[in-house]
């Protein structure tokens, strides 16, 4: 096996994330808003009395409406939203191999947090094995002081043998306001759970991160005895292989891909697959080219 590889040092990287909502928020930010105001770009003509601002009156629509009715013209703000970033760490995301998934996970929070920031937006994290992870979680904020200290404690955090249970309820902390929310996770929960996270995060928009290792799916021989390790519970067994059970074991990994990529789709956004490392630019492309 090779020495789990710790991310170096981030590039300078900026995610342009876009939405294809519009935000309600009142507060001004970088993303398209539902809020009409006095900025920004035009929007529609009402009239008058639809929208009672008569420093916008736009005299050569009123002078052509037919009944006599003044019209404005109206402008599209732009507004803030919400970022938060569900991450699995399950025992699943403990595994050491060409990359460790919790560095990566660990890199996906920084950059997101960063980008957050700049764009006016709020960032938080929700994390879970079994159970929330209260120790990790960071409610939404703009507080450089507190990305560091988040990605820091991700860093050195090791997972325990635990399953992903918790991350419905997790899913649950994030609130009714629609944010963009980032899964990130190996989705090796079982269907129901899965089915269970994604009808929990409805109404959001959901851009599920998919997280593997190349070692996790390195080949099967044909024939032979080998030693299996459930990190989700620390169990390990002795199996022993053959043509007919290699066949089913990978039918079934493509039959659970196929369900989660069809679940992701029908919530919202494809999901992102990032293998050993993360390819930066591919990811931004995805992430702006919005739902």
């Amino acid at each position: 096996m090779t020495t789990p590889r710790e991310s170096a040092t981030l590039p300078p990287v900026d995610l342009p994330y876009r939405i294809v909502w519009r935000s309600r928020a009142l507060r001004q930010g970088a993303h398209r808003s539902a809020q009409s105001g006095a900025g920004g770009l035009f929007r529609d003509l009402a009239t008058l009395l639809e929208y009672p601002d008569p420093r916008r009156i736009d005299l050569r629509q009123s002078l052509r409406d037919p009944f006599g009715a003044t019209h404005v013209r109206r402008f599209e703000e732009k507004s803030q939203i919400g970022v938060t970033m569900l991450l699995d760490v399950s025992g699943s995301m403990g595994f050491h191999g060409t990359a460790r998934k919790m560095s990566l996970a660990a890199d996906l929070a920084q950059v997101f947090a960063a980008a957050a920031r700049r764009s006016g937006d709020t960032f938080a994290l929700y994390a879970a094995d079994a159970e929330v992870r209260e120790e990790l979680c960071v409610p939404p904020t703009r507080s450089r002081a507190g990305e560091t200290g988040m990605v820091a404690r991700l860093r050195v955090y090791v997972p325990k043998p635990k399953p992903a249970a918790g991350i419905v309820e997790a899913a649950r902390k994030v609130g009714r306001k629609r944010n963009l929310v980032v899964v990130v996770s190996d989705f090796l929960l079982p269907e129901a759970e899965l089915e269970a996270l994604f009808d929990a995060l409805a109404g959001h928009d959901v851009v599920p991160l998919s997280i593997a290792d190349s070692q996790e799916s390195a080949a099967l021989p044909s024939w032979g005895l080998i030693e299996l390790a459930d990190l989700e519970t620390g169990r390990r067994r002795l199996v022993a292989m053959r043509p007919a059970l290699k066949v089913e074991w990978q039918r079934r990994i493509e039959a659970r891909r196929s369900f989660f990529r069809r679940l992701a789709a029908r919530h919202g956004r494809e999901p992102f697959e990032i293998t050993d490392a993360i390819p930066w630019d591919r990811l931004g492309a995805h992430l702006a080219a919005g739902a």
